[in-house]
């Protein structure tokens, strides 16, 4: 085929002169052509033969490849070919990385728009069926936005919640530096909440490294470094509970409450060994008067029943029957006419104003609960029997697998330590059957 200089002038004059294609070929550089078709389009190209084979390549329009680049291009795909290299792959594999690069920066860009919020807000969704009201308001708070009229407080604004600012991240950037700043940072002035919120934050990771949406977002060690774990405020065991001698003050300023449903329910939290969200959630339909009984959802078996001891059964008797808002009978024992949902909320100011009043030292709700097998022991009450009734676990065997108590049995040791708190209060009680009483089913 017969080859020309390739020059500008050369290359704007030729044309296909009503043929599909024509060619033409460059006496500089191997294997360089010029093509140009019928409807007008015009490009450099390549043609060699690598073995038996003849192969044709595009190197580009002439409008981006000048006459010297085109030829330095054919030049070096011919040294390819003396290698004995076909050019063709060597182009397919540029492209094919030149499309993964593409697809990881897309991908990097995708991974950068998935926040921990919303990634947060899908963990909370997933667990909501198997939290209690306690375990959602404490992940609502953790995120809250803050800014907002506080309700006790005129004047002052709720505060962004401990977990706020570092789950504003994409989640592929909450990683082990990003917590050991926010450990390092929430222990000087928080320590218990940021322990607290530590451990949400651990549990919410350890579910994204498992859930197949951010499992690629996740990282898995974000909470497990020994820096992160030695800047945490050491975890103590609980001790509060109140003493024998502490019973007439608590039982008298508890007593004392303006409110009878929040009088009621510290004093059944006490008598009853409960967890605090258990007897919160009590409806009237639990409470079975007749056979003297009351059924507590558990968070650990599901539910329990446990006996209704005396004092407490005409504490329960005596509270008000309410109806919710929209005019239907509010199912809860423990019910409050100001709470949207009908039930009593946060009675943890009450209570720690009657400790104030009484000179009693601080002690939790859940102190109430520890109190109640501490006081146990003083009636020599078998350990099963105690943990029976809290909802506790067998420890051993025997329990486990050899002791089934049947409700009179938990009752004859159950009122028996009533009796004697009482007793120990000062609190003069006659076990006189409730009468006339109508319990209200959830509607």
């Amino acid at each position: 085929m017969a080859k020309v200089r390739f020059t500008a002038t050369r290359l704007q004059d030729f044309t296909s002169k009503g043929k599909a294609q024509a060619f033409l070929w460059d006496s500089m550089a191997p294997g360089l052509g010029f093509r140009v078709t019928a409807n007008g389009s015009r490009a450099f190209i390549f043609q060699s033969r690598l073995d038996t084979q003849t192969i044709r390549m595009t190197i580009g329009d002439p409008k981006s490849w000048a006459i010297e680049k085109a030829q330095g291009e054919a030049r070096r795909l011919q040294g390819l070919i003396d290698q004995g290299k076909d050019p063709r792959q060597e182009k397919a594999a540029t492209i094919a990385a030149d499309q993964a690069d593409r697809a990881a920066a897309k991908l990097d860009r995708q991974r950068l728009e998935v926040l921990g919020l919303t990634a947060w807000g899908d963990y909370c969704k997933a667990k909501a069926s198997k939290w209690g009201d306690l375990s959602k308001r404490d992940h609502d708070r953790a995120i809250q936005e803050g800014g907002e009229d506080r309700k006790r407080f005129k004047g002052k604004k709720t505060q962004p919640g401990p977990l706020r600012a570092l789950l504003s991240r994409p989640l592929v950037q909450i990683d082990a530096e990003a917590v050991e700043a926010w450990v390092k940072a929430g222990v000087k002035t928080r320590p218990t909440v940021t322990a607290k919120n530590f451990r949400l934050l651990r549990a919410f990771i350890n579910w994204c490294t498992e859930n197949k949406e951010y499992a690629q977002l996740a990282q898995a060690n974000a909470c497990k470094p020994k820096a992160t774990r030695q800047a945490m405020p050491k975890a103590t065991a609980k001790d509060d509970a109140l003493q024998r001698e502490q019973l007439a003050l608590w039982f008298a300023e508890v007593r004392k409450q303006s409110n009878p449903v929040i009088a009621a329910y510290l004093q059944a939290l006490l008598l009853t060994g409960a967890r605090r969200e258990e007897l919160l959630g009590l409806q009237w339909s639990d409470v079975d008067f007749q056979w003297n009984t009351l059924t507590i959802r558990d968070k650990v078996e599901g539910e329990r029943t446990i006996p209704l001891t005396p004092f407490v059964a005409q504490m329960l008797a005596a509270l008000p029957r309410r109806k919710l808002h929209n005019g239907k009978a509010n199912p809860w024992v423990f019910s409050s006419p100001q709470a949207a949902n009908g039930r009593l909320q946060d009675p943890r100011i009450n209570h720690n104003k009657a400790l104030k009043a009484a000179g009693l030292p601080h002690l939790t709700l859940h102190g109430l609960r520890r109190s109640f097998g501490t006081l146990a022991e003083w009636c020599e009450v078998p350990v099963g029997i105690v943990a029976q009734i809290q909802g506790h676990k067998p420890s051993a065997i025997a329990e486990k697998h050899y002791r089934v108590r049947p409700i009179d049995l938990l009752r004859q040791w159950h009122t028996k330590i009533e009796a004697w708190v009482l007793e120990q209060a000062g609190i003069e009680f006659t076990a006189d059957q409730p009468k006339g009483l109508h319990v209200v089913s959830a509607a």
